[in-house]
């Protein structure tokens, strides 16, 4: 009988630090949930870790708990990375099948996807992953896995994923000050929609749009491939902080209006609403004076922010042609996505269907799009030690894992 495996997920946010450790029996579909953490992110800005060892005390706090939550002490982690210097690029790769027997090995496969790689980059960024399109063997195209096929030449077309590597050498240090060691390191848009999106969305085309607290995730598939990754350095905690400048508050009663006030636009006509010009009055956290704004003040205040941020989403979707051409439309996922109505006003900006993603399988349920990331994490790391369920492109690099790993500098 095969031992039950347990993974861990580590979530470095703007806003907060997650951890979320997992216990997955053989054969069973449902993933029992051991340890949800959760603290608030302390030398985290933009996604990116500005400084290690503020932020090695959140994890190695949080790590603890774990551990009194569940009697599993943590070793290692599946963690993301985020923050606007994460960036994509096309590529691809040529090799001559190397057997006798003119049959693709997993080799083969290995090294197209490392001369998918060799492209000149500046000495201060690297690459972190590599998915493959498609692959071609002797110029016949569309073929998704190639092992054991024959040929004589075998190609690769790629999006390589990479980042600044300050930043990227910041999160490993911080996790590695904490005393855990790194399984793999996970940009943020792709745990993310590991855990929220569906085979099917993916093969038809569908935007991810993960909203956390200092940056807004974007990732786009189609026939299964990822096609597009940016990062942009905006987020939820903007329109927060609009909020507490525009009323004169401190942060968290902001936080609090806009989540049980606040609105990217006014009811339709007909339905109960506040008038535009009433008052509306709550204490603040110096009780002695009250905070007075008007329903229509609040809703401008949110609603501007949120145009901000479509406006560069629809940006990057015009960039790779993809501007209101994606049936699966739009799925909203991270902290923002629980701020009321911003899947009807997503709807009306960029003009295709929306839907609030969720993880899914978990016992008990996690109904809380601000665990997306941590989620896909945890997920990430069970597809690593298996073939199926995993994103396009993971089937095939868990099977050359070993191989490919020789070939990485």
């Amino acid at each position: 009988m095969a031992k039950p495996s347990i993974i861990t997920g580590l979530d470095v946010g703007s806003g907060t630090i997650k951890i979320l450790s997992v216990l997955k029996k053989d054969g069973e579909e449902e993933i029992k949930v051991l340890s949800k953490v959760q603290e608030t992110s302390s030398g985290v800005r933009k996604g990116m870790v500005i400084s290690p060892d503020k932020s090695a005390e959140i994890i190695s706090a949080l790590a603890g708990k774990v551990r009194e939550d569940c009697g599993h002490k943590i070793k290692d982690v599946y963690a993301n990375v985020g923050g606007s210097h994460i960036f994509c690029q096309g590529s691809r790769g040529l090799v001559s099948v190397s057997r006798a027997d003119q049959k693709i090995s997993e080799e083969d496969i290995a090294r197209v996807l490392q001369a998918a790689q060799t492209f000149s980059l500046p000495s201060n960024k690297e690459i972190l992953e590599i998915f493959p399109k498609e692959f071609m063997v002797d110029g016949e195209k569309g073929i998704k896995d190639p092992l054991g096929m024959q040929g004589v030449r075998l190609e690769a077309e790629a999006l390589v994923v990479g980042g600044f590597s300050p930043y990227l050498k910041n999160s490993n240090q911080a996790i590695l000050n904490s005393g855990l060691q790194i399984l793999n390191i996970i940009p943020s848009p792709i745990a993310s929609a590991r855990a929220v999106l569906t085979p099917r969305e993916r093969e038809l085309g569908v935007l991810l749009l993960d909203i956390g607290a200092g940056t807004t995730g974007i990732c786009v598939f189609e026939e299964e491939n990822l096609i597009h990754l940016a990062i942009l350095p905006i987020g939820s905690g903007n329109i927060t902080n609009d909020i507490a400048i525009c009323l004169k508050t401190d942060i968290d009663t902001a936080e609090k209006i806009k989540l049980e006030l606040g609105s990217c636009f006014s009811e339709k006509k007909g339905k109960k609403r506040l008038p535009k010009r009433e008052q509306i009055r709550i204490e603040g956290l110096d009780s002695e004076e009250n905070i007075v704004f008007t329903n229509k003040t609040l809703t401008r205040i949110i609603e501007a922010r949120v145009a901000e941020i479509l406006r560069e989403v629809q940006k990057e979707l015009k960039k790779i042609g993809r501007a209101q051409l994606l049936p699966s439309g739009l799925v909203l996922t991270g902290g923002g996505a629980k701020l009321p109505k911003i899947k009807d006003f997503c709807k009306k900006e960029l003009k295709l269907p929306c839907r609030i993603g969720l993880p899914k399988g978990f016992f008990p349920e996690i109904n809380d799009p601000r665990f997306a990331s941590v989620c896909g994490l945890v997920l990430e790391g069970f597809d690593s030690g298996e073939e199926g369920g995993s994103l396009p492109g993971r089937g095939i690099l868990a099977k050359i894992k070993n191989v490919f790993r020789i070939f990485i500098p």
